[in-house]
């Protein structure tokens, strides 16, 4: 768990998932803090902790655990009317579904992605999906370091998921993954990925609009996972101040 301090009252934050990577960058960003700062770490629950126990003493949770774990996480959250914010990745349809069945009871943000450059990039991708006639073919390329296990990545999906928004189309729908071989020609429309792993790559991205003649390509590059555990944190915070719901982070951005 974290405390952080907001003017004279201590918020506590409760980290699940604390022993990840993703947990050890936010650990990292806290402890480096130092005394001056507004917050101090208290510890963390990982696989076989008792979450419930982390979430009765924590005034909002950062999850970062796995999708297997969204359910009793979720559940931990509502019976002790916390806020939680969520950072993990891979999670399917039926965790969607659960998300927005817990923020009938307490306030929730998930993302893909809690950089707030990545979150800024989305804003720009749905705009430039929105403004560009769809003759303009759409492709996402992400890669990441050798030991991420799920792909296309949380950030590829955030991405994709603003264009297609831009586009009023369905993603699960309009979607081109894994190409290999003959695959006949790209689908009219569709939103294609390409997933590449290797080194110790924090996170590349890029969205890559093309046309006929010429090619617009919008990119974040993520040189210090610090970046992702700064956003997470301020994620937080600002989800304490809120009303029962769901949010993502354009809700903090203001966009």
């Amino acid at each position: 768990m974290t405390s952080i301090e907001q003017g004279s009252v201590m918020t506590k934050i409760g980290i699940i998932g604390s022993k990840g990577r993703m947990g050890q960058a936010i650990t990292a960003v806290i402890s480096a803090a130092g005394a001056d700062a507004a917050y101090i770490l208290a510890g963390g629950a990982d696989q076989g902790d008792d979450v419930a126990a982390l979430t009765a003493i924590s005034d909002v949770l950062i999850d970062f655990s796995s999708p297997m774990a969204l359910e009793a996480n979720l559940h931990a959250a509502i019976a002790a009317g916390k806020p939680i914010f969520i950072g993990t990745t891979g999670l399917e349809e039926r965790h969607h579904y659960l998300i927005d069945d817990a923020a009938a009871d307490i306030a929730i943000l998930q993302t893909g992605n809690s950089s707030l450059g990545v979150n800024m990039l989305a804003a720009l991708v749905q705009e430039a999906a929105e403004r560009l006639s769809d003759d303009w073919d759409i492709e996402i390329m992400e890669m990441h370091h050798r030991h991420k296990v799920d792909a296309p990545s949380g950030t590829a999906m955030l991405l994709a998921a603003a264009a297609a928004k831009g586009r009023a189309i369905d993603l699960a729908r309009n979607s081109e993954r894994g190409r290999d071989g003959i695959t006949g020609m790209r689908a009219p429309g569709a939103i294609g990925f390409a997933s590449l792993r290797g080194g110790s790559v924090a996170g590349d991205h890029s969205v890559i609009f093309a046309g006929n003649g010429e090619s617009i390509a919008l990119s974040h590059r993520a040189e210090d996972r610090s970046i992702f555990a700064n956003g997470a944190v301020k994620a937080a915070l600002w989800l304490i101040g809120q009303d029962k719901g769901r949010y993502d982070m354009r809700g903090l951005l203001g966009i």
